[in-house]
């Protein structure tokens, strides 16, 4: 069984190498090949965690619902730098910008998630429940298959909390 905190981080380990490939595109095809792929999985990535881990985490951690809040403050301005970086032509200096801000964003994010969300849910997941929603995790992924029937929308982190105490 797959437990759920491994499975994101192999997600953020993808997310990584997805900025790194970035990094080496030479052309602006071959740029957006790799920005479509990254940006639809950060999306995708986004909606499971609040589908799956963060109601679970907001009720159990010891510090979480300002983590969870903050992790959906956080999935809100990656959704935003995704969906700029979507206005301007791949490759120009305002696409760029809005890839570094998406990069930027995600970076402090798993940072976050890695040191502090993660351990918490850890310390208050039983094995058991960990493998359940790695099983939901995965399952996730193959229904929304290519962000199918996602909204992709920013939340209210308060309303969030709120809404899954």
């Amino acid at each position: 069984m797959d437990d759920i905190t491994a499975l994101i981080l192999d997600d953020h380990a993808a997310f990584r190498r997805g900025f790194a490939r970035l990094d080496d595109a030479r052309d602006e095809q071959e740029m957006l090949a790799i920005w479509d792929a990254l940006a639809l999985h950060l999306d995708i990535h986004a909606e499971a965690e609040e589908a799956i881990l963060y109601p679970h985490l907001v009720k159990h951690g010891d510090d979480g619902e300002d983590e969870t809040a903050d992790a959906i403050g956080d999935h809100n301005k990656i959704r935003d730098a995704i969906a700029e970086a979507k206005l301007h032509p791949v490759g120009s200096d305002q696409w760029w910008e809005a890839v570094g801000t998406a990069r930027r964003e995600n970076s402090e994010h798993l940072a976050e998630e890695e040191d502090e969300a993660l351990p918490d849910f850890r310390r208050h997941a039983s094995t058991e429940l960990r493998a359940e929603l790695g099983q939901r995790w995965l399952t996730f992924y193959g229904e929304h298959k290519n962000g199918r029937n996602l909204p992709f929308r920013d939340k209210d982190p308060q309303q969030y909390v709120a809404d899954h105490r």
